[in-house]
């Protein structure tokens, strides 16, 4: 099986850079996507009637705003929007598949850059997200957790980390909740291959970034300790235009 997630900076958007075509050339069996910026009646009639693939969204109560949806040929048994905490799900950022060997989490993290503000509800945001799993850890359930986390964890995680460390998304408070995330029972999956590979995921549109290869890697599967032998590999795709971030598909 082979699920993908991707920020794609508005779902309409990226229709028309190449959506239908990634997904027929890669043929996911679970796509999940993170910023999708719309709401029900805005969905295309291409993915309205893409065939296939079960669809679901999580939609944000202000227009053009967060949003993610989960594409996949694998009906689950279960699909919850959110966690039952409304400051959290009215922002459309958690969508939650149950399946029937895991439990996948399609997560857009709040970007905590605009104010003192939205840093303290991003934080509060991953207590919250760190609450609701570790009570499923504690039965047992093998977890997934991938999206836009909006955070590089380490120095090797992006470009220029010495410039960034007062910056929101490389803070030393918001690496403390990656490591905390680790702590209860999750290991990065990409650092699990990979412990010393450079490889971005998102890159600014500003100053020809991307082109430069000046970028961040923020987008992640977090694997609960107990599922992570199923997993076979973790890549970045970063050859796949169309968005600020690329896609990064794990393989079971």
């Amino acid at each position: 099986m082979r699920i993908y997630t991707w920020n794609v900076n508005g779902l309409r958007s990226i229709l028309k850079k190449g959506l239908m075509e990634f997904i027929n050339d890669e043929d996911p069996d679970i796509l999940c996507l993170q910023e999708t910026k719309l709401q029900e009646e805005q969905i295309d009639d291409e993915i309205k009637n893409l065939k296939g693939y079960y669809k679901y969204f999580s939609f944000a109560n202000k227009k053009g705003y967060s949003g993610v949806a989960i594409f996949t040929k694998v009906e689950p048994k279960n699909i919850y929007h959110g966690i039952g905490i409304e400051e959290f799900d009215t922002e459309g950022r958690i969508l939650i598949a149950e399946y029937e060997d895991f439990i996948l989490f399609n997560i857009y993290f709040p970007n905590g850059k605009m104010s003192d503000e939205r840093l303290d509800y991003k934080l509060r945001f991953y207590d919250a997200i760190m609450d609701y799993s570790k009570k499923l850890l504690e039965e047992g359930k093998n977890l997934i957790i991938c999206g836009d986390y909006n955070t590089a964890h380490r120095e090797i995680d992006l470009k220029n980390p010495k410039q960034n460390e007062k910056s929101s998304g490389f803070l030393p408070i918001e690496r403390e909740y990656i490591d905390r995330f680790l702590e209860i029972g999750f290991i990065d999956a990409y650092r699990h291959f990979y412990p010393d590979k450079i490889e971005y995921t998102w890159w600014s549109y500003m100053f020809k970034a991307r082109e430069k290869n000046v970028g961040w890697r923020i987008d992640y599967f977090f694997v609960s300790n107990n599922f992570i032998s199923k997993i076979k590999d973790v890549e970045i795709l970063t050859h796949i235009q169309g968005s600020d971030h690329c896609p990064v598909k794990l393989t079971i």
